[in-house]
Formats: C-alpha cells, structure tokens, sequence
C-alpha cells in the first residue's frame, strides 16, 4: 500500500488520485476555521507561497471531529479561508479523520505513524483535552486535533508527522529539508 492507492473529494465532489501528486512534497493538513490553531494558515500559506515553485502542495482537509470547530459548508470554509488568509493551495471536501467513517488517507497515515507529542504551554493543555476523549491517546497514531501535519516525500513517503502545537518554523525546516 502506497500514499498514491488513495483517492480524495475535492470540494465539488470529484474524486482526485493521489497519483496526481505524485513527485510533490506533500504536507497533509487537516484543518478547522474555529479553532486555536486556525492561525496556522497563515503560515502554511507562507510556506506555499515561498516553496510553490519548489514542488511543494499544502491539501488541506477540514474536519469537524474536534470540538465542532470546522461547522461550515465546504464552501463556506473555502470563502472564509481564501478571504481571512488568502490560501490558495489546494483545500479538499471536509472529512472524518477518525473512527469508522475516517477517510481511508487518514487512516493509513494514522496507522503508519506515532503520535509526537504536545509541546510547549499549548502542549499541557491540550494533553488534559485530548485525554478526556481518548485515555491511550499517547500510545496510539490517531489524529488528536487539528493542524496535525503529515509531510510526504516525492516518492510518496511518510517522513514525519507534526502535532498542532509543534512550531510552524519547525515543519518549515523539515520541509526545506525534504524539497534538498
């Protein structure tokens, strides 16, 4: 099984190969536009903006698991998006990322990763949130919250997984490196 198996919907209900992508750096985000985190796309579009041209592609995917903070039509979430943040990188139909019903590119970089941890002040605060919805939550590769961040090489590797609270300077690092 290979990240290019996988299909996505994009917001007007067609499904895209994966294989569309393939020879990109991919950073596979899922996202909410109500959330504490919902500032980080600002500097995901920095990081479009600036690698782009490099053969870098942001797919963003909302998701409403999460405290319902990705409410919207997959419309309204895109007007929102390109208006307070100007994305213009690619933004997909909204998803589950978890349980039965989690879309099936979710599960497999779920199951093909571990969870990092939380970091920093936002990082305590989130491991009492996360715990009262899943007590095994660090032994475990699910999804916990949004902007939780899967960076792909161009042969379609997983290389590293970054939890919201990891610093967005960070993942541009990573990716830097993986553009070489």
């Amino acid at each position: 099984m290979s990240i290019y198996d996988f299909s996505i919907l994009a917001r007007n209900g067609e499904r895209i190969p994966m294989e569309n992508y393939r020879g990109k750096v991919l950073l596979i985000v899922n996202t909410a536009t109500g959330c504490g985190f919902t500032p980080q796309y600002e500097d995901l579009q920095s990081l479009y903006d600036l690698h782009e041209k490099d053969g870098l592609e942001i797919l963003d995917f909302p998701c409403n698991q999460f405290a319902n903070q990705a409410p919207g039509s997959d419309e309204e979430i895109h007007t929102f998006c390109k208006g307070r943040f100007g994305i213009t990188f690619p933004q997909f139909a909204k998803i589950d990322v978890l349980g039965e019903n989690a879309d099936p590119l979710f599960k497999y970089l779920s199951e093909n990763t571990s969870f990092g941890g939380f970091k920093g002040a936002m990082g305590l605060v989130m491991n009492g949130v996360v715990k009262k919805m899943d007590k095994d939550f660090k032994n475990n590769g699910n999804v916990k919250w949004n902007f939780t961040k899967f960076l792909i090489d161009r042969e379609g590797n997983i290389v590293a997984r970054f939890e919201p609270t990891e610093p967005m300077k960070n993942v541009q690092k990573k990716v830097e490196e993986i553009l070489g």
